[in-house]
C-alpha cells in the first residue's frame, strides 16, 4: 500500500541507473508492532514524532506502507568474503526507501531490514528473527553514544510472523538509518564487470552527495580515495579503542564514508587479548581483534584497484597513486590510535614516552588478563594517591608487581602536567565508558524477548547504554564483567 504520509524522502539513490540496484517492494506482514522508536534521531532527521511514532510509522517501519515519494530498492554490489570472491551480493534481506535530509543539512539513507525477499534473497528469506534486530539497535546506539562512527537504528518492530532458522523464532523489521549504503564491494560490483562508466557514476555519487568539499580538487577520485582511507583508518582506531569486534569484515560490510555497518557476530572484548574472535564462522581468525587494522587496509587495496582507471589514464601511474596513497593507512592510523589512547589514559598533551606507556599497559593487561573496560575506567582511582585506591586498581590485575612498576610510570607522567586530581579525574571520565554492550548482558535481553516475549529488559539496557559515561554502582549488573557461566564465546550472524 502506498501513502501520502508527512515524510520528505528524496530518491538520489535510485536516480542512477537501473543497473545499480533492483526495485522491489517490502513484503506484507500480518500483524506488525512496535518494539521501539528513537525520538531523538527521528528529530534530527525531521520527522513529525507524532506521526512517526504511531500508527502512520508502524505502517512505514513494518513495510506494509511505502511513502508515496519512495522508490524502494535493494542495491547491488559484490564483495570478498573472508578473502574469496564473491561477484553478486546485494540487499537480501534490506530494502533503502529513500533519504532524508537531517539537521545537519546533510542526506540519510532510510532502510529496513528485514523486510522480504529481493532479487538479490538467493535461498534466503529476506526476513531477520527479533533477536539480530535487537542486538544491531543496541549496539549501533550505543556505538553512537561511545563517539564511534557508525549507522544508526530508527525503529523496531515484530512483523506478528515467525521466521525459520535452527528454530522458529518472531520476525522482526529494523529501520537502518546511515550516511550511505554504498560499500567498498559497490564498486567491485562494478570493477569486476569492467564497467568502469559505472565506477566513475558511482565516485560521482559519492564526491556530491557525501564528499562534496573534495570536489573541486585537481584528481578529485585522489582525493576520494585519500578520503575513504582516512575515514577508514580513523574508524579502526575507533574500534580498538573501546575493544570492538565487528566479526566480518568483508568487502561488502564496509562502508566507504566510514561508517561501522553490518552487525551481524560483533562483540565486545571483556578480558584483554588481541587475539580474540568471537564469530564462529571466522576460523582462520582472519578478523580477530588485533588484525582488525590489517584487514581494513587490505579492504581499501581493494576499493583502490576498483578505482584505478579514474585515477590517471595511464595504468602505472594510477597505480602509484594507489600505492601511495594507501601507504598512508598506518601512520593516519597511529595517529588516530595515539591521539585517542592519550585521551584514555588521561593526558592533557602529548610526549614522545606516550606510546610506550600505553604499549606497556596492553601488554600489563593481556598478562594478567584485565578488564578491557574497567581497566581504563578505573585509571580514575589513581588520581587520588590513595594507597587503597591503588590496590583496588591492582586488584584488576593477576600480576601485581608489573602493574605497581607501570602505576609509578603513569603518575610520573601525569605530574608532567599542571592539572588537579579532580580536573583528571573528570576528564578520565569522559574519554572511558563506565559501560559497554557486553555480549552476556546482549545475549540475556535477546533470551528475554525471544522465550519469554519480555522486552524490559532490552529497554532497562537501552536506557543504560544511553549513559556509558556515568558512575554506576559497584554492583551495578551493567557495569560488571561476565561471570564464568555467563561468558560469550561465540557469536553468530543470526540472520
Amino acid at each position: 500500500m502506498t501513502a501520502d504520509i508527512p515524510l520528505r524522502l528524496s530518491n538520489i539513490y535510485s536516480q542512477l541507473p537501473v543497473r545499480f540496484f533492483e526495485r522491489v517492494k517490502p513484503t506484507i506482514v500480518a500483524n506488525p508492532s512496535v518494539i521501539i522508536f528513537n525520538n531523538k534521531l527521528a528529530e534530527f532527521l525531521n520527522l513529525d514524532i507524532e506521526s512517526a511514532s504511531g500508527d502512520i510509522g508502524l505502517g512505514i517501519f513494518s513495510g506494509n506502507t511505502i511513502p508515496i515519494k519512495s522508490n524502494p530498492i535493494a542495491m547491488a554490489y559484490a564483495g570478498h568474503q573472508f578473502g574469496n570472491w564473491v561477484p553478486r551480493l546485494g540487499d537480501g534481506r534490506a530494502i533503502l526507501l529513500g533519504e532524508l535530509l537531517g539537521k545537519d543539512g546533510q542526506s540519510y539513507d532510510i532502510q529496513l531490514k528485514g523486510a522480504g525477499r529481493t532479487p538479490f534473497s538467493r535461498m534466503g528469506d529476506g526476513r531477520s528473527a527479533v533477536g539480530p534486530v535487537l542486538r544491531e539497535y543496541l549496539i549501533s546506539e550505543a556505538m553512537h553514544t561511545l563517539g564511534v562512527p557508525t549507522t544508526r537504528s530508527l525503529a523496531a518492530v515484530l512483523t506478528g510472523e515467525v521466521v525459520q532458522r535452527e528454530t522458529v523464532l518472531p520476525g522482526a523489521i529494523l529501520t537502518r538509518v546511515s550516511h550511505s549504503h554504498v560499500r567498498v564491494g559497490t564498486f567491485e560490483y562494478f570493477s569486476s564487470r569492467k564497467d568502469t562508466e559505472g565506477v566513475k557514476v558511482l565516485a560521482n555519487h559519492l564526491l556530491k552527495n557525501n564528499f562534496s568539499q573534495i570536489t573541486n580538487s585537481s584528481n578529485p577520485y585522489k582525493a576520494l580515495l585519500q578520503a575513504i582511507i582516512t575515514n577508514q583508518a580513523k574508524l579502526i582506531a575507533c574500534w580498538q579503542l573501546v575493544g570492538f569486534i565487528h566479526g566480518v569484515m568483508n568487502t561488502d560490510n564496509c562502508s566507504v564514508v566510514g561508517d561501522t555497518i553490518d552487525y551481524g557476530p560483533c562483540a565486545f572484548i571483556d578480558t584483554y587479548d588481541p587475539s580474540t574472535v568471537f564469530s564462529s564462522i571466522d576460523r582462520q581468525a582472519r578478523y580477530s581483534y588485533k588484525n582488525q587494522p590489517l584487514i581494513a587496509q587490505w579492504n581499501l587495496a581493494c576499493l583502490a584497484e576498483s578505482l584505478l582507471p579514474l585515477l590517471d589514464e595511464n595504468p602505472k601511474k594510477a597505480i602509484d597513486i594507489a600505492k601511495e596513497q594507501l601507504n598512508t593507512f598506518q601512520s593516519i592510523y597511529h595517529h588516530e590510535y595515539l591521539k585517542i589512547v592519550r585521551r584514555k589514559l588521561g593526558f592533557f598533551t602529548s610526549r614522545d614516552e606516550d606510546s610506550k606507556i600505553a604499549q606497556d599497559l596492553f601488554l600489563i593487561m593481556e598478562k594478567g588478563k584485565a578488564d578491557f573496560t574497567l581497566t581504563f575506567r578505573s585509571l580514575t582511582l589513581l588520581t587520588s594517591n590513595d594507597e587503597t585506591a591503588d590496590n583496588s586498581f591492582c586488584d584488576l590485575f593477576l600480576n601485581t608487581n608489573e602493574i605497581n612498576n607501570w602505576i609509578k610510570q603513569w603518575k610520573h607522567r601525569c605530574s608532567m602536567e599542571h592539572y588537579t586530581k579532580d580536573e583528571r579525574c573528570a576528564y578520565l571520565k569522559k574519554q572511558n565508558p563506565e559501560i559497554i554492550p557486553r555480549n552476556h548482558l546482549i545475549e540475556k535481553v535477546i533470551r528475554s524477548a525471544v522465550d519469554e516475549e519480555n522486552f524490559t529488559p532490552f529497554y532497562k539496557l537501552k536506557e543504560a547504554l544511553g549513559n556509558p559515561f556515568r558512575d554506576h554502582s559497584l554492583n551495578s549488573v551493567y557495569r560488571k564483567p561476565p561471570l564464568p557461566s555467563e561468558v560469550v564465546k561465540q557469536t553468530f550472524c543470526g540472520t
